[in-house]
């Protein structure tokens, strides 16, 4: 049972402004309502999100929608086998005019940035990322250029198709706050898909969208976030669920302290996003499996005999103790 009282922080404009940005999306996604709260919490976290599905299934699309539902800077860059660093983060032009270098910026100088199908970039164009993802900034010839903040990226990849495709380094995966898997919709979802596109009649999804937050108004939230209160015992919980990973007999790769602390953040993101000023145990059980999913590695016998991830994680949390 959850304890009653006043909000110590006024949440009503933080929890406004989502219900709008839902309201929007849900104008042209349907169903896909666990994917756009984790959307949500990772831009009131300051995060970065991984999307992984089969094709069809809205993952561009609502990373688009998103983007197109705030008042910011966003650009999308198509991450192929060829793209260059340069083209990623910019590069030095020579000026004939001034007989000098200068920096022209790439398009990860966006407050949104939507990477589609991430994995089919080499490492040496995944490594341009790591800066910017976890600092915020970007160097170049020994000059470093900070990025505007608010700043998320958006990355999508398609799980089976393998061809042409590259592992994502463990140092960028951990990057990302979640890794969302998107399901294929229900029946009732897909005939209202089909009503929806019917009934647009060959407009666009995105001219459906106006903007509903600004970013000035974005920045101000995640600080409001960040103020959410969580009790020592959970503090220790999460520590626990972390510690846990890596002494799991079924695991050789466990979570690290960047893992508790993206816990931590999601769990206080999504206690907002629900309007309370503090964190349940069931706001940290929503947010363990999106944020471990991608920074957990099975051992090669237990990926034998078909042990899953998501498996692992409910063993752990089924084996600790909630607080009360």
């Amino acid at each position: 049972m959850e304890p009653v009282f006043g909000n110590r922080i006024d949440l009503a404009s933080l929890r406004e402004a989502a219900e709008q940005l839902r309201a929007e999306i849900g104008k042209v996604v349907v169903g896909q309502s666990e994917m756009i709260e984790l959307i949500l919490a990772a831009m009131l976290a300051d995060g970065h999100v991984l999307i992984e599905g089969v094709p069809g299934v809205a993952k561009t699309l609502t990373a688009k929608l998103t983007a197109a539902g705030i008042s910011a800077q966003y650009a999308r860059i198509q991450f192929t086998p060829d793209l260059m660093p340069s083209d990623v983060i910019g590069t030095q032009i020579f000026n004939s005019k001034t007989a000098d270098f200068e920096f022209r910026q790439g398009p990860i100088f966006a407050n949104i940035v939507l990477i589609d199908e991430i994995n089919r970039a080499p490492a040496k164009t995944q490594s341009a990322l790591f800066e910017a993802m976890e600092e915020r900034q970007v160097t170049v010839d020994g000059t470093t250029y900070m990025l505007e903040p608010p700043f998320m990226v958006l990355a999508t990849q398609n799980p089976i198709e393998q061809e042409g495709t590259y592992r994502l380094p463990e140092a960028q995966l951990d990057r990302f706050l979640f890794k969302i898997s998107v399901e294929y919709p229900s029946l009732a979802e897909e005939t209202q898909i089909l009503v929806q596109a019917n009934a647009r009649k060959g407009n666009t999804p995105l001219s459906e969208i106006k903007p509903v937050l600004s970013k000035e108004a974005l920045v101000q939230f995640r600080q409001k976030a960040a103020e959410i209160h969580i009790e020592q015992p959970l503090i220790q919980y999460i520590a626990q669920i972390t510690s846990q990973t890596r002494q799991h007999p079924a695991l050789y790769l466990g979570a690290s302290p960047r893992a508790s602390l993206a816990i931590l953040n999601a769990s206080k993101a999504i206690a907002a996003l629900r309007g309370r000023d503090f964190v349940t145990p069931d706001d940290i059980r929503f947010v363990v499996t999106p944020v471990l999913r991608h920074r957990l590695a099975l051992t090669p016998e237990r990926e034998m005999d078909g042990t899953t991830i998501g498996g692992v994680i409910k063993q752990i949390l089924d084996g600790i103790e909630v607080p009360r």
